[in-house]
């Protein structure tokens, strides 16, 4: 566990994916063709958290879906790369705009589509469900399944190793 939080100490940038990582991988949509989600608000609460921080966090997904979009706006969270079929174009751009290294990031995945950022990042990590190739190439793996309070863990793992989670713990008091 020290290693883990070790590479936790110079993560300035959380990236996440959405399916799978901040939901449980279920596609709901109705009748209108309208898409829903169900998000794990401790999920929510931790990125906000982390956020107050100063860790960024952005969102790398290959769907696209209104109600993301939504959800992260209520978090506060702009940096947004939705309908990213391929990732890494992405979180190339992101870490160049951002002035950041590979190694100042942390990437959360559950498949496949995930592993060329999870490569290349100071801390990989899996969501307890995700699939076994995953889980072999992450550096941890959440004791939480995706959408169920993995994201938080993460958050709290991060905020634990940098030195910021006892204030973050305080501010509730």
């Amino acid at each position: 566990m020290q290693d883990i939080l070790a590479r936790t100490k110079d993560i300035k940038l959380v990236i996440f994916d959405v399916d799978g990582v901040l939901t449980d991988g279920s596609i709901i949509i109705g009748d209108d063709g309208e898409e829903y989600k169900a998000f794990h608000s401790r999920d929510g609460h931790g990125m906000r958290l982390l956020q107050y921080t100063g860790v960024e966090i952005a969102i790398i997904t290959g769907r696209t879906s209104k109600v993301v979009e939504y959800r992260m706006n209520s978090l506060g969270i702009t940096h947004l790369y939705q309908g990213q079929k391929v990732k890494l174009p992405a979180f190339e751009e992101l870490i160049e705009r951002l002035g950041l290294k590979p190694e100042q990031c942390a990437y959360v995945g559950d498949d496949w589509v995930d592993l060329a950022i999870m490569s290349r990042v100071g801390l990989a990590v899996a969501v307890q469900d995700a699939d076994p190739l995953v889980k072999k190439h992450a550096h941890w793996i959440s004791p939480a399944k995706g959408g169920k309070g993995a994201a938080r863990e993460l958050c709290e793992l991060i905020m634990e190793g940098q030195g910021t989670l006892q204030d973050q713990i305080e501010r509730h008091f």
